[in-house]
Order: structure tokens, then C-alpha cells, then sequence
């Protein structure tokens, strides 16, 4: 999907709009848990990916040099460096003005309130909210793969691919759903199945070969622990 995005093509952008998307949330949340409210850490995150989809940023990214999410954290640290060296530009009387994607540029344009830069950012705040980001997705990937009759099913069940199960066994599952114990640890499976797929086809779609797939799912599962 990325290498998809660095072209100059119809694809390339669709590409391109799908990877935001999909790092949205892990940005926005990095940022609102680095201190910022929610209208502050909302308007930096516009700004940023408003960076990465006007000026070609993701043109820079080479595969062999590490992982995308990788990349657009240390983007990330970049853009607000440079918000940083703006503010301090304004309040020394510059006229530095901090742009937003959903509105033009005016005289009277709020400053953005930005963090204390002495304070650390961490990469484990994004890389939690990626994790539970490629969670979320997946869910919504075997979700959306599924027809009516089978929604119902999917809900009851989602708690045994979320871990949040401990509250239900898988006897009260079946009565609830009118099946059989025995036919609710076969769906369980096989929902476990297809929602391992989909979060492997997430990562598949940001790394460059199977071994990092592999070293993904390791880490996922590794940040997932401390959540």
C-alpha cells in the first residue's frame, strides 16, 4: 500500500488517503495523551496529515530502512519541532502563521497552545494506540465479511477475539445464540481465524516482507500486554 501511495496515479491517492485513515486515530490520540485537549491535539493532527497529502511527504519513505509506522512517528517529532520553532517565532513577534486543513488562513487565526518541549515524547504512546488501532480494524474487517444473519453471532463472540470474555462462558454463549457448546467453540475458532487474517493483512499492507509481518504480530501482541 505505501509503495502504491508514492505514485502519481488515481490508485496512488486512494493509497495514500487509506494509510491516514488507518493512523489517524494513533496520531490524534498520541497527541491528545501528550497533555494537548482534544481541539488542540484534533487541529495538529489535521495539520499533519494535511502535511503528508499535499507536499508528497510519503515520497520519502523507503522500505528497506524500517517500518512505516516507524517513519511516521519520527515524522511526527519532526512537525512539532517545527510547530515549536513557529510559536516561538510568533511570540517573538514573527509572522509565522500555523495552517489548518478545514479553513483558510486569517489575520485573526488562533495560535495553537503547544506542550512544554522539555517534555519526552514517547513512541510507546503511539505505538499502543497503532496496536489497538490494528485491533479495531480488524474487528471491523471480519465485521463488515460477514451477512445479516451472522451478525448477531459475531457480537456475542467478539469478547473471546478481544480478550473481554471473562464475563461470559461459552455455555451461556450457546444458549443465548440457540447452538450447541460444542458448535460455539467451532465458530469461536473460526472467527479467531479470520480475525487473525485481517490484522495480518493490516500489517501486510505497511511492512515489506514476511519475516516483518511476523516481527509485527510479535510486537502487537507485545504492546497489547501492557494495554
Amino acid at each position: 500500500m505505501i509503495s502504491q501511495a508514492t505514485k502519481n496515479t488515481p490508485e496512488a491517492s486512494k493509497a495514500l488517503n487509506e494509510l491516514c485513515e488507518t493512523y489517524w486515530n494513533p496520531v490524534f490520540r498520541f497527541l491528545y495523551r501528550e497533555g494537548r485537549n482534544k481541539d488542540e491535539s484534533h487541529e495538529l493532527t489535521q495539520a499533519f496529515f494535511s502535511k503528508i497529502l499535499q507536499k508528497g511527504s510519503i515520497n520519502n519513505v523507503d522500505p528497506s530502512k524500517g517500518r512505516f509506522r516507524s517513519y511516521l512517528i519520527g515524522a511526527l517529532k519532526n512537525f512539532l519541532s517545527n510547530q515549536k520553532r513557529a510559536e516561538k517565532c510568533i511570540k517573538r513577534g514573527g509572522n509565522t502563521v500555523t495552517l489548518s486543513l478545514d479553513s483558510p488562513p486569517t489575520d485573526n487565526s488562533p495560535e495553537l497552545q503547544l506542550p512544554d518541549p522539555s517534555a519526552e515524547i514517547s513512541d510507546t504512546t503511539f505505538d499502543r494506540e497503532w496496536a489497538l488501532t490494528i485491533m479495531k480494524q480488524g474487528l471491523d474487517n471480519v465485521k463488515n465479511s460477514l451477512d445479516h444473519k451472522k451478525l448477531q453471532r459475531f457480537e456475542t463472540l467478539k469478547p473471546w477475539l478481544t480478550g473481554d470474555s471473562s464475563e461470559l462462558s461459552q455455555t451461556k454463549a450457546a444458549a443465548k445464540l440457540g447452538m450447541t457448546p460444542s458448535a460455539v467453540k467451532v465458530a469461536i475458532h473460526r472467527l479467531r481465524q479470520q480475525f487473525g487474517n485481517a490484522i495480518r493483512q493490516e500489517i501486510a499492507d505497511t511492512v515489506n516482507s514476511e519475516e516483518e509481518i511476523q516481527d509485527e504480530l510479535r510486537y502487537l501482541i507485545e504492546v497489547l500486554k501492557d494495554c
